[in-house]
């Protein structure tokens, strides 16, 4: 069979933990995985069985030429994950698909460039996300619904007029729709849960310690160091993690990362869905390298072999 190319970046690879142990768990399989920079304009991608995103994760910036480049790899090989999945999940706007899919979602409400951001921030801090039990809050979260990580992602007090307005206004103003959420202080002592999908089973789960700081300037890096440790998911996330996997549009993803929070009533709800090229965290799931690529392999069982 032809090498499988890892899709990554050159700033990426050397922080991406996740990635020797799926280089070895691919040839212990039997697969030949490559690292390969995304834009690398050298690369022949049809020299590849397929290649599977894994730390792209300079795309944000880029996205139009990212997708761009996901559908012309398409057409030359095998995609993991299919670029429709990729430009579904790459904005966050999909966070309305599954709420009216009936999965419980953090509430969210978008800005959109040529609005005024003083105006939209006034309507949603004046009851468009804050209904029933997320009534009353104090602090909020304004980041770009395309994004990775936490970049750009700013937690502010309801008293930061002005700073919200210029944040606002400085993603507005390049072209970025921007979500605000409520910020759920739970995050602070519970911490966020990602439940990790392998070819439609549940592999593993870790929590997160909470990232944004009262006060802190965004995040400009590719992502925010994070503490990160395994998770036993508990019945109620694991039911919501399952809702949100059967509300994914098309095929099973290969590999899909689960983000969700406790809201104020203690129920969880999802922040986000990580299907481009989330970091899945094989050091904290015993053999979950293994069981992606064993998964790879067998969507790659009907390809012929050289």
């Amino acid at each position: 069979m032809k090498p499988i190319a890892l899709a990554t970046s050159a700033d990426a690879l050397p922080l991406d933990d996740d990635m020797p142990p799926l280089l070895a768990a691919c040839a212990e399989v039997g697969l030949d995985a490559i690292p390969v920079c995304w834009d690398d304009s050298n690369v022949r991608w049809g020299d590849y069985a397929a290649v599977l995103l894994r730390s792209t994760w300079d795309y944000v910036p880029r996205l139009h030429s990212f997708l761009l480049w996901a559908e012309a790899v398409s057409r030359q090989t095998r995609l993991f994950n299919p670029r429709e999945l990729v430009r579904w999940s790459s904005d966050k706007h999909y966070l309305g698909d599954l709420a009216r899919a009936g999965v419980p979602v953090v509430p969210t409400h978008f800005v959109e460039p040529g609005e005024d951001a003083r105006a939209a921030l006034d309507v949603a801090l004046g009851g468009r996300f804050s209904t029933g039990a997320h009534s009353g809050f104090d602090e909020y979260v304004a980041k770009p619904a395309v994004g990775a990580g936490s970049r750009d992602a700013l937690r502010l007090h309801r008293r930061e007029a002005e700073r919200a307005r210029l944040h606002v206004e400085r993603m507005l103003s390049s072209g970025r729709s921007v979500l605000l959420q409520p910020y759920l202080p739970a995050v602070d002592d519970y911490g966020e849960t990602s439940a990790i999908y392998i070819d439609g089973r549940f592999s593993h789960a870790i929590r997160k310690a909470a990232l944004l700081r009262a006060g802190a300037d965004p995040v400009a890096g590719l992502f925010a160091a994070e503490d990160i440790r395994p998770r036993e998911l508990s019945r109620d996330e694991g039911r919501v993690a399952k809702l949100a996997f059967n509300a994914i549009p098309g095929e099973h993803p290969l590999y899909a990362r689960i983000d969700m929070l406790r809201g104020v009533d203690g129920l969880p709800l999802v922040l986000e869905l990580e299907m481009v090229e989330p970091s899945l965290f094989f050091a904290h799931g015993e053999g979950s390298a293994m069981r992606l690529a064993l998964a790879l392999r067998e969507r790659l069982g009907g390809q012929e072999r050289d």
